[in-house]
């Protein structure tokens, strides 16, 4: 049985931010688990089960038509199947697809058969056909997530939503504070030009002076959390660029969509990769090293005066 705390197995967040009451659903237990490409496919697909787990749903992955799954049980016998649009001819990665379909489903039981769809974001199949609202998000997680919220929350199947909670280790001092609005410049009368970038600045700064490393992950919390955190924003934003830029319908527009589309998947593989840093940052127990002062070092010690170039050379270059 793999444990939460096998890191090679479980790409989830340690339930530092889970509801209260509602704990993490465990993983999955069967002989795949322990298998290097299942540990693959639940390391790609972490984006999508760790906000599922942490709202008390149990997941897995499983193998559909022609892609891996995630396959998520629900309290009345249904359960909810979340992948890309089977038979799809696009060469994409597994837990990165152009799209996601989920759906609701129930077979082989005594009540009637179920069969409904919940969120699909997949391209339109056939040309000419009407385009879905949410086919615009593409393979972002988060509307994925807040769909399957809004359906599953009226019908009671839904164990909780997740909250910002403190674990054991960073309750034994006071709560961290909530990062602080940037300064603003005085050279702009008040005011920055760069408000976002100023604000994550902000961030950086309380970083390097946070007193323990539970403060620390707090802060990476900030930008590492999967649905609503900075990392997944930024995805969100470049996602939107990119929509923004198409509707020029010109030929350079649809090609800087194509960029702004493939960085959005990058800072989204971003956060993929960093999932564990804000667990692994919480883990640490030493205090972190003193933070190097900004106060502004002494002028520098004038360089010896060189000797001026041979006329040669000078001649050489004009």
């Amino acid at each position: 049985m793999v444990t939460d705390d096998t890191s090679t197995s479980d790409t989830g967040r340690a339930d530092a931010h889970r509801a209260p009451g509602v704990p993490m659903a465990p993983l999955p237990d069967h002989r795949n688990v322990h298998t290097d490409w299942w540990q693959e496919l639940w390391r790609r697909h972490a984006h999508i089960t760790t906000p599922l787990r942490q709202r008390g749903l149990e997941c897995d992955i499983e193998f559909a038509l022609s892609s891996s799954v995630v396959r998520v049980p629900l309290a009345d016998g249904s359960y909810l199947i979340i992948g890309p649009p089977q038979e799809s001819t696009a060469d994409r990665p597994p837990g990165d697809p152009e799209g996601w379909t989920v759906t609701r489903q129930r077979q082989y039981a005594d009540t009637d058969e179920l069969f409904e769809v919940i969120y699909d974001s997949a391209p339109t199949a056939y040309s000419g056909a009407p385009e879905r609202p949410e086919t615009r998000h593409g393979g972002s997680a988060t509307p994925l997530i807040e769909a399957i919220d809004q359906h599953l929350t009226p019908l009671g199947l839904l164990p909780g939503l997740p909250v910002p909670a403190q674990t054991p280790l960073a309750s034994a001092g006071p709560t961290p504070p909530l990062p602080s609005p940037p300064e603003l410049h005085s050279d702009t009368g008040g005011s920055s030009a760069y408000v976002y970038g100023d604000a994550l600045l902000s961030l950086t700064d309380q970083l390097n002076g946070s007193e323990s490393y539970a403060d620390a992950a707090d802060l990476l919390h900030q930008i590492l959390e999967p649905t609503h955190g900075l990392v997944e924003r930024l995805g969100d934003f470049f996602e939107a660029a990119g929509e923004k830029a198409k509707d020029a319908e010109q030929d350079d527009g649809l090609d800087l969509s194509y960029d702004l589309a493939d960085a959005a998947a990058q800072v989204r593989e971003l956060g993929e990769l960093l999932h564990v840093a804000e667990d692994r940052m919480r883990t640490l127990t030493s205090q972190p090293a003193p933070v190097l002062s900004r106060t502004p070092r002494g002028p520098r010690l004038s360089s010896p005066d060189l000797p001026p170039a041979p006329k040669t050379l000078r001649a050489h270059h004009r």
